[in-house]
């Protein structure tokens, strides 16, 4: 498996040419899409296969104009414009499913349960990590992405996540984008900018 590399093709749809789309394609997206999408990022790698990551689909009109009030203004288009909006959650509590989702450690759910910021620093970046894969699993299914951490938490938290575990990490809008719409690509940074072999 490690000798198999993806095309270049491949590889500029996920990442070289790959933009963060402020607007949108009158086309839906079917369930079907979604659905694969989710089960591409979930094979994605966590820590004791915790798989924190909990996505909340914002697709109906209701829903989008409650999250549209949750983030800054700039953003709210974003939201209500695009096919639908994947709000990347955390589950504080993660741990509970451990012991289905990883049996060669029997002490991992104590282990978090005894460590409060153990568990959350465990699962936030987990479901970070997870957030990552979601949107090259999207890419990978010919979807574009505007990710977007502008956005009030407590409010999300409140609209989408009331009396559970769950809280907000980043929100995610999706669907076919409308190139009209980007701007001039950014640059990035270089290898030797960001990176250091030691």
């Amino acid at each position: 498996m490690t000798q198999d590399i993806l095309s270049d093709r491949d590889l500029d749809v996920i990442f070289r040419e790959a933009r963060s789309f402020k607007g949108w394609q009158n086309a839906p997206v079917s369930e079907i899409t979604i659905r694969a999408m989710y089960d591409l990022l979930r094979w994605g790698p966590t820590s004791f296969n915790c798989s924190p990551g909990r996505f909340v689909i914002v697709q109906s009109a209701e829903a989008k104009k409650k999250l549209a009030e949750c983030v800054m203004n700039s953003n709210k288009d974003k939201v209500l414009l695009a096919p639908f909006t994947v709000i990347v959650g955390t589950d504080e509590a993660f741990y509970e499913k451990l012991p289905d989702l990883f049996k060669g450690y029997a002490g991992a759910k104590d282990m978090f349960v005894a460590n409060a910021d153990l568990a959350h620093e465990t699962a936030f970046r987990n479901s970070s990590m997870q957030g990552g894969y979601m949107i090259i699993a999207a890419r990978s299914l010919g979807l574009d992405c505007c990710p977007m951490s502008g956005f009030d938490p407590d409010a999300v938290n409140d609209a989408f996540f009331k009396d559970s575990e769950h809280k907000v990490n980043f929100i995610c809008s999706m669907g076919y984008g409308d190139a009209a719409s980007l701007p001039e690509q950014d640059r990035r940074m270089s290898f030797d900018e960001a990176c250091e072999i030691v």
